[in-house]
């Protein structure tokens, strides 16, 4: 079976469709496994690798209150994220990620990322947990991430 990447590739130039991503704890991950792709430049705008909150709220748009009331590792900030990026590239699609490779917080232990995927029809959001350790998860998140992603579409949910 041919890996996620590149069958959101083939999807979207099937729709003639475009993506951006938003990476929080993933930090270009989902990008990275997208631009391995040959002629991905044909459907992927790029990513904003929003690390730090200031520039979740600066660049992305994400509400101080929302990040505030709901905690940055949420399915709200997650939804802001995606929609932000998606407003700011002008994309079809998009995909973002908040959450914890490692380390817990008070809500949730490490190997938790909220996924949120944006696209014409709205956003969806996903719970996701795994427990890899760092680079296993911040791995397995991405890989999730597109999976959901591609489902979204292809039910057209998004």
């Amino acid at each position: 079976q041919m890996e996620v990447q590149y069958r959101i590739g083939e999807l979207l130039k099937a729709k003639n469709a475009s993506l951006s991503a938003a990476e929080s704890c993933t930090g270009g991950q989902i990008s990275h496994l997208i631009t391995m792709v040959s002629g991905s430049s044909s459907y992927y705008l790029g990513s904003v690798t929003s690390y730090a909150i200031k520039i979740k709220e600066s660049v992305l748009g994400v509400p101080s209150e929302t990040i505030e009331h709901y905690g940055v590792v949420s399915s709200e900030v997650a939804a802001a994220m995606a929609e932000g990026v998606r407003n700011l590239m002008n994309s079809t699609y998009s995909i973002s990620t908040t959450g914890l490779a490692e380390g817990c917080d008070e809500h949730y232990p490490d190997g938790t990322v909220w996924i949120a995927a944006c696209g014409p029809n709205g956003t969806k959001t996903l719970l996701y947990h795994c427990n890899s350790g760092r680079k296993g998860n911040i791995r397995q998140f991405a890989k999730a991430a597109l999976t959901f992603l591609e489902g979204c579409i292809l039910k057209g949910d998004i």
